[in-house]
């Protein structure tokens, strides 16, 4: 309490303005009071949202990420559930009620900062009041997320065995509007470094002020295996939301993941699988995500630790420059861990982190880590409002393809042809082919990413258009074209993200064509 009176003082002395939103009266900072860094951060995130100093929540914790049951009910479940009802954030029924306990509550989004334990270990020994009935497989597990056990701290179970089934799933209601008051939506503001923590609370602050912008980088498998086959259904549903609200989409659905060298630029989300530990363009010392971006590749063990900026995905998610992300700390199960394209949509409609990372996940008391600011709204309402002039080339674009989806190709076409001269943006136009190719113009893509490395300056942008130019060139049976141009462009610029792609693809069609000689 007392660190709670002196953040609220130290914050009327800054005098600085907090991005207060209505969520914010009803969040709670929660951190551990014997790690330092967590205090500060607890001191910045409230600072930065406006968020009173009673919503701040201090508790005498481990500072390892993996705590044992006895743990967890000692140092961070029952002592919480004592500050709900002690500030009277809940309002309770008797215990045993058939409408559960809380039958009110004022808090609904939690914030769990850096240095509050990450997961809680599998128990061998017997948890009074535990029960098991269910799927074997399923109430075989009793390990989880703080975040996920804490989300249902107000359902005042004693079972561990397995999850519970989350009311909040697919739900398409605001928090405060859901009737669902024994719901918390438990995110958690952490990463390798606390330098990391804070530059995710700024990002996250400064894009919601214009919409996150950039490109989509959704990166499916392409996949047959009816056990499989959902994730990718997933992606490829985000995909067509994406696509749909106005934000170009570069989607692989290719076995592997993107390669390495992979021109990856301008990245605000991306979504993919399946990989244990980090790949692709990530692992590049020179990449960044665009600020404020939300990026996600699911795997059972991507969130097993968020300490490691090399090791598993959400670490070296964020350390890459991701302000959000979602992880899982232990084997989830492919069904019950978040449904992507739930998740993309929500984003896109204007929900909070918290509430479109909770619409899409179907079970709690669970394996699942959602990481980012509970508050944070990539895509503020009233974006979608058409203008008569958009501000830069990604506002530009959005509002081209809604005239692509709205009236049709070839009006969509000519629009996105005026906007792209108008801002002189190859961003634009390469939106326009990738567009293109979901209404199988083929031809018209071909061309379009032609003038869109024409337009573009810089190198990895350029060799990313000369990549979807080869595979056009490729389908249109044209290999000698697109040998010569990977060929071309490669020499252009041969140490810049993408030259060893297109010479890959080019000495792969030699090959492949050298074959087909009689």
């Amino acid at each position: 309490m007392r660190f709670a009176a002196a953040l609220f003082a130290f914050m009327l002395a800054a005098g600085r303005a907090a991005t207060v939103v209505p969520e914010s009266a009803s969040t709670i900072v929660v951190f551990n009071e014997t790690d330092h860094d967590s205090r500060e951060l607890a001191r910045y995130y409230a600072e930065k949202r406006g968020i009173a100093e009673e919503n701040i929540v201090g508790l005498k914790c481990s500072m390892n990420e993996e705590v044992t049951r006895a743990e967890f009910d000692r140092d961070i479940a029952d002592p919480l559930r004592a500050v709900f009802e002690k500030r009277k954030w809940w309002k309770l029924r008797a215990a045993g009620s058939s409408r559960g306990r809380v039958e009110s509550s004022r808090i609904r989004f939690v914030a769990l900062i850096r240095g509050i334990p990450l997961k809680i270990a599998p128990q061998s020994e017997p948890y009074e009041g535990d029960k098991k009935d269910g799927p074997p497989q399923v109430v075989a597990h009793n390990e989880a997320a703080v975040d996920s056990e804490l989300a249902v701290l107000g359902v005042f179970s004693r079972r561990i065995s397995g999850g519970l089934n989350n009311p909040y799933f697919r739900s398409y209601q605001r928090m405060r509007e859901s009737g669902i008051p024994s719901l918390l939506l438990v995110c958690r503001l952490d990463a390798p470094t606390p330098a990391l923590v804070r530059r995710m609370i700024d990002d996250s602050l400064a894009a919601e002020q214009s919409g996150l912008r950039g490109i989509a980088y959704i990166d499916a498998r392409g996949t047959a295996d009816p056990q499989l086959i959902e994730g990718d259904k997933w992606l490829l549903n985000a995909a067509t939301t994406t696509r749909r609200k106005g934000m170009p989409v570069v989607m692989d659905t290719g076995a592997g993941l993107y390669p390495e060298s992979y021109p990856m630029t301008h990245a605000a989300l991306y979504l993919g699988w399946y990989a244990e530990n980090v790949a692709g363009p990530f692992v590049r010392s020179d990449f960044r995500f665009e600020p404020g971006a939300v990026a996600v590749h699911l795997h059972s063990f991507s969130g097993a630790t968020l300490r490691d900026p090399r090791r598993n995905w959400c670490g070296p998610l964020l350390a890459a420059g991701a302000a959000a992300t979602i992880g899982n700390v232990y084997e989830p199960f492919l069904g019950f861990t978040p449904s992507l394209d739930v998740f993309a949509d929500r984003l896109r409609a204007g929900f909070t982190f918290a509430e479109s990372a909770y619409m899409s996940q179907r079970m709690l008391s669970w394996m699942t880590t959602f990481v980012g600011d509970p508050l944070y709204r990539p895509f503020p309402e009233g974006l979608a409002a058409t203008g008569d002039s958009p501000r830069d080339e990604w506002e530009a674009y959005r509002l081209g393809a809604q005239v692509w989806f709205d009236r049709g190709p070839e009006e969509g076409a000519k629009e996105l042809r005026k906007l792209a001269k108008q801002f002189k943006s190859g961003a634009i136009l390469e939106g326009l082919g990738l567009l293109q190719l979901t209404a199988d113009r083929i031809g018209d893509a071909q061309h379009t990413f032609e003038d869109a490395a024409g337009l573009y300056r810089e190198p990895a942008d350029i060799l990313r258009a000369t990549i979807h130019q080869f595979f056009q060139l490729r389908s249109l049976k044209r290999p000698q074209d697109a040998e010569m141009l990977a060929r071309k462009r490669s020499a252009q610029f041969p140490a810049a993200p993408g030259a060893e792609v297109l010479r890959g693809l080019a000495a792969q069609l030699a090959e492949t064509t050298a074959g087909l000689q009689p």
